[in-house]
């Protein structure tokens, strides 16, 4: 087991590398004055500005010797001291939100992760559950239920099925409001008893006693969670359905049940485990989509996650920006997949000796 972590470790440094230089080249389709907007923070005053830009920071050096200052920092020669560097936590300038990169992602990721934390349990555990019943019921009435059920939420589209939820719970019935938090809660966090810890709003709330807080900020997130859970429920259930199925036909069910082994062990103790397997690199995945900010989802209902931050910058074509998110992502998708590989090795023992 040590040695397979071991292995999966090392990769990690090369896995990064090769991030990096897709990004960097990427970055190569821009020419130098374009790509000078990565550290220009006001309008430039003539070409001047903008060539004294391209001299601090190296543009027209070889590649090698670009990607080199691009990863650690180039020495300045007037100044003196190290300018630019992705290792040193300069992404770039961020035109939409009139910041670094790195400090806009620092302000919109903990609303992303938020969210991701209440919604990742419903959608691993309701979602496996809907499957190992489906599996269970096999051609009964709960199996039909549940493949329409799949088969429905695979159809819609999310931004569909997120403007859905809020006309009737939100434009109708008025329960659950988009954002993030209401503009009495906004002025409570903002003000000096409140003592932010986590920058987690809800596990603050908690941490200072304010269970009003809380609600208000359950009352924001139960639609977007719904409208992540539904979609990723779809997926979830066909999934496990299949693998379950299989692990129910294998002899060695046959012969705990032949034993006489209770159904309820049977299930819970011989097939769910190995049926997990597949399951659990789909969960992995899950969480990375989650942590790099769910797109249309923030946007459908106005959450200041990542997400919603990628799209404007999208749409106001900053490339900076979308390449210090896409950055940002690569880095999650990594560590996460290290995480599931090393589980994975948990759940199936086999995997270790390979």
């Amino acid at each position: 087991m040590t040695t397979y972590i071991i292995r999966r470790l090392l990769l990690l440094p090369v896995l990064l590398v090769g991030v990096t230089i897709i990004i960097f080249g990427m970055l190569q389709f821009l020419t130098p004055v374009e790509r000078s907007a990565l550290y220009i923070r006001d309008i430039p005053h003539g070409e001047h500005a903008i060539e004294g830009v391209i001299t601090r920071y190296g543009l027209n050096d070889p590649l090698p010797v670009q990607y080199w200052h691009w990863l650690v920092g180039r020495t300045d020669p007037i100044s003196g001291q190290v300018v630019g560097g992705i290792l040193r936590g300069d992404l770039g300038y961020s035109r939409v939100g009139s910041q670094p990169v790195i400090d806009l992602i620092k302000q919109r990721f903990p609303a992303t992760l938020e969210l991701a934390l209440w919604a990742v349990l419903p959608i691993i555990v309701v979602g496996i559950w809907l499957g190992v019943q489906a599996a269970v019921h096999h051609n009964e009435w709960f199996d039909q239920f549940a493949r329409i059920f799949a088969i429905v939420g695979a159809s819609f589209p999310t931004f569909v099925f997120g403007l859905l939820v809020l006309m009737i719970f939100y434009a109708n019935l008025g329960w659950f409001p988009p954002g993030r938090i209401s503009d009495a809660t906004s002025q409570i966090i903002s003000s000096p008893s409140f003592k932010t810890v986590t920058h987690l709003i809800s596990i603050d709330a908690l941490i200072n006693g304010r269970f009003d807080v809380f609600l208000d900020v359950l009352r924001h997130l139960f639609l977007p969670v719904l409208t992540l859970s539904y979609i990723s429920w779809a997926t979830f259930l066909r999934v496990t359905r299949s693998s379950m199925l299989e692990t129910l036909r294998q002899e060695y069910v046959t012969t705990a049940r032949a034993k006489g082994v209770a159904e309820r062990d049977v299930i819970n103790k011989h097939a769910r485990p190995n049926a997990l397997i597949p399951v659990a690199t789909l969960a992995g995945f899950q969480v990375v989509t989650l942590l790099g900010g769910v797109v249309i989802t923030e946007t459908v209902f106005d959450y200041p996650g990542i997400g919603s931050a990628a799209a404007t910058a999208a749409a106001q074509l900053d490339v900076v920006t979308v390449l210090g998110f896409a950055l940002f992502n690569g880095l999650i998708l990594i560590v996460a997949n290290l995480v599931v590989d090393v589980v994975y090795a948990f759940i199936d023992p086999r995997v270790r000796l390979q």
